[in-house]
């Protein structure tokens, strides 16, 4: 299946709460878009990895992504070194994405910037011939991303561009929320994170209004690149 966009998260809702604005609209503009989840998310304080499966599936089909895959590296503990590039190389080499979205380049969470700097040499490495990589037997032919753009998470990092996600806004704030157990719950029992907060949940608007105050539209969401961006002429920006 060649896909247009392929996003890449650490944990299950790592994409949700990065660029869930984005793929909603990218989806509604008929483009294909998939995830992977790095990890199935078990060393998280709340819920168990069998539960984040589920509410990765019920966000999956709210975003309205064709495709959903996780690659159960060991949450915390992965490297990134050959074995997990390789694995991240197959799903690119499988989907062929024109675009990569990636965790934060730098985050509170050890993961992200692992995830970010794993996906990102992945996304080169996958571009050589001579790397073999195949699935039940089929060999993969080479592949690399056109562009590879990191969403931000925790840290308020500077973007270096935005997406306007006015109109998508609440259905993203639903695809976080099909993680029951990760977020605010007033009736909860369970140990109190950094990301349990009413606040943090509130947070995810106002950072929105934020981005999208700085460039005229409601809601935004924020992304880094690699390299330098490039328009076909000036009335490409907004």
């Amino acid at each position: 299946m060649k896909l247009d966009i392929l996003a890449f998260g650490a944990h299950p809702d790592d994409v949700e709460l990065g660029c869930a604005g984005t793929i909603l609209k990218e989806v509604s503009l008929g483009k294909k878009v998939g995830i992977i989840d790095l990890t199935r998310g078990e060393l998280g304080t709340r819920g168990t990895a069998e539960t984040r499966d589920e509410e990765a599936a019920a966000a999956a089909k709210i975003l309205g992504v064709v495709v959903r895959e996780n690659l159960a590296m060991r949450d915390g503990f992965f490297a990134n070194d050959e074995k997990h590039q390789l694995e991240v190389i197959k799903m690119i080499r499988k989907y062929k994405p024109e675009i990569v979205l990636c965790n934060a380049i730098d985050d509170r969470h050890i993961d992200h910037g692992k995830g970010s700097k794993l996906v990102s040499d992945a996304c080169f490495l996958s571009g050589l011939m001579k790397i073999e990589t195949s699935i039940d037997g089929v060999n993969h032919e080479a592949w690399r991303p056109k562009v590879v753009y990191h969403y931000i998470q925790w840290k308020n990092i500077e973007p270096d561009f935005v997406v306007d996600i006015t109109g998508f806004e609440q259905k993203k704030i639903e695809a976080i929320l099909a993680y029951k157990t990760q977020f605010y719950d007033a009736n909860s029992k369970e140990p109190a994170t950094p990301i349990t907060s009413k606040n943090f949940l509130e947070s995810l608007n106002y950072r929105a209004q934020d981005l999208g105050r700085l460039v005229g539209k409601d809601f935004a969401e924020g992304f880094t690149v690699e390299r330098c961006l490039a328009v076909n002429s000036l009335e490409n920006l907004m």
